[in-house]
């Protein structure tokens, strides 16, 4: 027959194993190296994913060398406008993009060119037709700053009330993790076709802040012969 101090043993032994055990991790942590980081954080990305990894800023700083052979690349923070910078209706049917908001991309891995827009069931990505954006570039050789993967541009196009064409266009350089968290908002609050009130409120906030953040992008003289532009794109 078991002794009451032999019983008790296991459940000393748990209650040790408890005592011992170590705090829940509290707040998010590096992807990388599982160090402890504050909600506003930069972000690095894998490009064979595409997918956007949480980094503390020695994990980030690894990967801001954008001539290095790696699979990761760190999103930078800049902001830009690109004043001027027009797509006439037909250049912008021939992007076959539905709708007067989008963001535009070059996946160095896929070696092409990605439209994401927003619409009813979420983010839609469409690969653009390459002579379309080549258009583009050559009228708009500033747009050859642009860094792959990382950074996008940013396009909205509205109308007034009873006007058949775009008559206010906004672009911006902005980094790609802006991008997927405007449209992560949207995805909630999008209805119908255009998007509905709602969502149309947290574009105009967006890009309220987007403007705050945003300064020139610098003018190129003269087209084409500008890094980044050419077949590739």
């Amino acid at each position: 027959m078991s002794t009451g101090r032999h019983a008790a043993s296991p459940v000393a032994a748990l209650l040790r194993v408890t005592r011992n055990r170590p705090a829940p991790v509290v707040g998010e942590r590096c992807e990388m190296c599982a160090e402890q980081i504050g909600g506003e954080h930069a972000h690095v990305v894998n490009l064979d994913s595409r997918a956007l990894m949480c980094s503390c800023r020695a994990c980030y700083l690894l990967f801001t060398d954008e001539g290095a052979n790696l699979h990761y690349r760190a999103v930078p923070e800049r902001y830009l406008h690109f004043s001027g910078l027009a797509l006439d209706e037909r250049t912008w049917d021939e992007l076959q993009i539905p709708v007067g908001l989008a963001f535009l991309f070059r996946n160095s891995v896929q070696d092409r060119t990605i439209a994401f827009y927003p619409g009813p069931a979420g983010a839609t990505e469409s690969e653009l037709p390459l002579d379309a954006w080549d258009t583009i570039v050559t009228a708009h050789p500033e747009l050859g700053v642009l860094r792959a993967d990382v950074e996008a541009l940013l396009v909205r196009r509205t109308r007034e009330a009873g006007a058949t064409e775009s008559t206010d266009e906004v672009c911006h350089l902005v980094p790609i993790d802006a991008c997927y968290e405007l449209v992560g908002r949207l995805r909630t609050l999008w209805r119908g076709f255009d998007g509905g009130r709602e969502a149309h409120a947290a574009m105009d906030a967006f890009f309220a802040q987007v403007k705050e953040r945003s300064r020139p992008a610098a003018k190129v003289a003269g087209v084409g012969g500008v890094s980044g532009v050419g077949g590739s794109w």
